[in-house]
């Protein structure tokens, strides 16, 4: 007989043994010992054991403890990507008037719950479901060629409007630089945080300006201010005619110091957000893929992202002894921020709000998925063959 089978035949022979006379205990202690091999006196302490009782939760009942909440909770945060919780505040009054259309209706004391937790509660909702991913390579190269043409900034852009850009690459390589694979181009406007993404065959020159052609031709402001990182995909010829020679107004270029990413701080942490928790850290090198990564991004994931996506903005940073302390405008979406600016004009609000009403975000996800099953597949079929070989 094993453990758990003794312990249900004491739970069922314990409450008998206390309401019977001696000589009836006496058997059931004889029957007790000989079915489980105990000795005497122990099955006497194990009879006469007092029951456990469930332990009465100190404290008021839980507030947040519904399955329909958890699960509406859970299903919007994975199709955000697993956002943080100060940010995920800000997207369920975003994302809950679309979420009976993508899956079911709500309760109304779910949908007034959903619509008031707070960014701790959420974590504490959260906690089990949570996991980490690893880190890739830096791939900056230095470009020396123009080093002493193109100024680096020394002083603050006037951030207060839209159209000062930071830009960065992100390399789709895999474990080895070596041999051709697709790069993602990374555009950020510092004001609002409005994000475009292209993917370019390698980096050189004149695919890096073919794509950050696109990008201007696509945003809902115009290009007041570009700066970028020492490498050489940045620093060439063919860019510095483009934003000095090929336009009526020049755009300022400038560089950051070598050595200081955080000079690019706006960009660089959207190599996270928007290239790797889409892509990862898998190699992709077949061509044809650069056409199906820019219909995700210049169609899907621009949306996704500028549209229903809030992002934090820093407002103050104290020095405190030896330790800061940061405050945070709440969160809003790139597209909130644009309304909200003099300086985009009345018809580019008017082209934003038209396309913002056309967008549901369950749906745009969902399309996300599948051009990625498709990308991905393609990546699989290539590192099989490549493992063949």
């Amino acid at each position: 007989m094993g453990k758990n089978e003794r312990h249900a035949y004491l739970k069922e022979i314990r409450s008998r043994y206390r309401r019977s006379p001696r000589q009836a205990k006496s058997r059931i202690l004889d029957e007790f010992c000989a079915v489980c091999g105990y000795h005497r006196k122990y099955a006497i302490r194990l009879l006469h054991q007092p029951v456990k009782r469930a332990r009465r939760r100190i404290g008021r009942p839980p507030v947040y403890g519904s399955k329909e909440l958890l699960t509406a909770l859970k299903r919007i945060w994975f199709a955000t990507d697993q956002m943080c919780s100060k940010r995920l505040v800000a997207v369920l009054a975003l994302w809950l008037p679309f979420y009976r259309d993508a899956y079911e209706p709500l309760s109304p004391e779910t949908e007034q719950q959903l619509r008031t937790l707070s960014a701790a509660t959420i974590d504490r909702l959260l906690k089990a479901h949570r996991v980490r991913a690893g880190k890739g390579r830096c791939t900056t190269k230095p470009g020396t060629l123009l080093k002493n043409q193109i100024p680096i900034r020394t002083d603050h852009w006037d951030v207060t409007e839209p159209g000062f850009v930071e830009a960065d690459t992100v390399a789709h390589c895999g474990n080895s630089l070596a041999g051709d694979f697709i790069w993602s181009l990374t555009l950020t406007d510092i004001n609002s945080g409005w994000t475009e993404n292209r993917a370019t065959w390698n980096h050189g020159a004149q695919g890096v300006v073919t794509q950050i052609r696109d990008i201007e031709a696509r945003l809902p402001f115009a290009l007041q201010g570009f700066d970028c990182d020492n490498g050489s995909e940045f620093l060439n010829y063919h860019l510095v005619r483009y934003f000095t020679e090929q336009r009526d107004k020049p755009v300022p270029f400038t560089r950051s110091r070598p050595y200081h990413k955080n000079d690019n701080a706006h960009v660089e942490q959207k190599n996270w957000s928007h290239v790797r928790q889409l892509f990862g850290y898998d190699r992709l090198e077949r061509r044809e893929l650069v056409s199906l990564m820019n219909a995700l991004y210049a169609n899907h994931w621009s949306a996704y992202q500028n549209h229903f996506c809030p992002t934090l903005k820093l407002l103050e940073k104290t020095r405190i002894n030896s330790k800061y302390r940061k405050r945070y405008e709440p969160p809003k979406t790139p597209y909130q921020r644009l309304l909200e600016s003099e300086h985009i004009s009345a018809e580019a609000k008017e082209q934003l709000r038209a396309v913002h009403q056309s967008l549901n975000p369950f749906e745009i996800k969902r399309s996300i998925e599948q051009k990625l099953q498709t990308i991905f597949k393609a990546v699989k079929v290539t590192t099989n063959v490549r493992q063949r070989l």
